[in-house]
Protein backbone atom coordinates (compact mmCIF):
# COMPACT_ATOMS: atom_id res chain seq x y z
CA UNK A 1 0.00 0.00 0.00
CA UNK A 2 1.37 3.80 -0.14
CA UNK A 3 1.13 5.94 1.76
CA UNK A 4 -1.26 8.72 1.83
CA UNK A 5 0.46 12.14 0.64
CA UNK A 6 -1.02 14.98 2.05
CA UNK A 7 -1.90 17.99 -0.58
CA UNK A 8 -1.63 21.47 1.09
CA UNK A 9 -3.31 22.66 -1.79
CA UNK A 10 -6.11 23.94 -0.15
CA UNK A 11 -3.90 26.27 2.30
CA UNK A 12 -1.74 27.58 -0.39
CA UNK A 13 -4.74 28.91 -2.12
CA UNK A 14 -6.21 29.98 1.10
CA UNK A 15 -3.00 32.01 2.11
CA UNK A 16 -2.78 33.43 -1.67
CA UNK A 17 -6.51 34.84 -1.29
CA UNK A 18 -6.02 36.04 1.92
CA UNK A 19 -2.66 38.19 0.82
CA UNK A 20 -4.68 39.26 -2.61
CA UNK A 21 -7.78 41.09 -0.01
CA UNK A 22 -5.10 42.40 2.40
CA UNK A 23 -3.26 44.06 -1.05
CA UNK A 24 -6.25 45.03 -2.16
CA UNK A 25 -7.15 46.67 1.10
CA UNK A 26 -4.23 48.89 1.54
CA UNK A 27 -4.45 49.83 -2.30
CA UNK A 28 -7.90 51.34 -1.70
CA UNK A 29 -7.50 52.78 1.29
CA UNK A 30 -4.39 54.79 0.22
CA UNK A 31 -6.45 55.65 -2.59
CA UNK A 32 -9.29 57.08 -0.58
CA UNK A 33 -6.32 58.79 1.34
CA UNK A 34 -5.20 60.67 -1.70
CA UNK A 35 -8.37 61.81 -2.74
CA UNK A 36 -9.52 62.99 0.66
CA UNK A 37 -6.04 65.01 1.03
CA UNK A 38 -6.54 66.52 -2.57
CA UNK A 39 -10.26 67.65 -1.58
CA UNK A 40 -9.59 71.16 0.15
CA UNK A 41 -12.80 72.14 2.26
CA UNK A 42 -14.16 75.30 1.25
CA UNK A 43 -14.26 78.06 3.36
CA UNK A 44 -17.65 79.89 4.19
CA UNK A 45 -17.92 82.91 2.29
CA UNK A 46 -18.76 86.14 3.90
CA UNK A 47 -22.50 85.70 2.18
CA UNK A 48 -22.61 82.10 3.90
CA UNK A 49 -21.77 83.59 7.21
CA UNK A 50 -24.31 86.14 6.79
CA UNK A 51 -26.89 83.92 6.20
CA UNK A 52 -26.02 81.69 9.11
CA UNK A 53 -25.80 84.65 11.47
CA UNK A 54 -29.81 86.18 10.11
CA UNK A 55 -31.19 82.13 10.50
CA UNK A 56 -29.57 82.09 14.00
CA UNK A 57 -30.94 85.45 15.10
CA UNK A 58 -34.45 84.15 13.83
CA UNK A 59 -33.76 81.03 15.68
CA UNK A 60 -33.35 82.74 18.87
CA UNK A 61 -35.94 85.47 18.27
CA UNK A 62 -39.09 82.55 17.62
CA UNK A 63 -41.37 81.50 20.08
CA UNK A 64 -41.42 77.95 20.64
CA UNK A 65 -44.10 78.11 23.20
CA UNK A 66 -46.59 76.17 22.95
CA UNK A 67 -48.35 76.37 25.80
CA UNK A 68 -49.45 72.44 26.66
CA UNK A 69 -49.32 70.93 30.17
CA UNK A 70 -47.34 67.81 29.83
CA UNK A 71 -48.80 66.64 33.17
CA UNK A 72 -52.65 66.38 31.52
CA UNK A 73 -51.31 65.03 28.40
CA UNK A 74 -51.85 60.98 28.59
Amino acid sequence: MEPEKKSNGAMVGLVIIIILLIVGGIYVWQSNKDALEETPTPALSEEDSTELNDLEADLETTDTSVGVDVETVK
